[in-house]
């Protein structure tokens, strides 16, 4: 089994459900982290991002070629 690695940031809910849907279709093993606390109402999104995706290391390469294709 291949431990999971922090592979990017996410700005928003939007790009996350966006790349998760594209990763769904490829296959491609992941797991989406949102920094939302209730107890803090959000306040961390706001200062480190919306969340995080995590991945095995040998999708890295793909899933920031595909996130930075979605982006531009």
């Amino acid at each position: 089994m291949t431990i999971p690695v922090k592979i990017l940031i996410f700005n928003n809910e939007i790009e996350a459900m966006l790349l998760v849907e594209i990763l769904m279709d490829k296959a491609i093993p992941h797991l989406i982290r949102s920094y939302h606390d209730s107890a803090y109402d959000g306040l961390w999104q706001t200062q480190s991002g919306w969340g995080h995706i995590e991945a095995p290391e040998e999708y890295r390469e793909e899933i920031l070629q595909i996130y930075n294709e979605m982006s531009h």
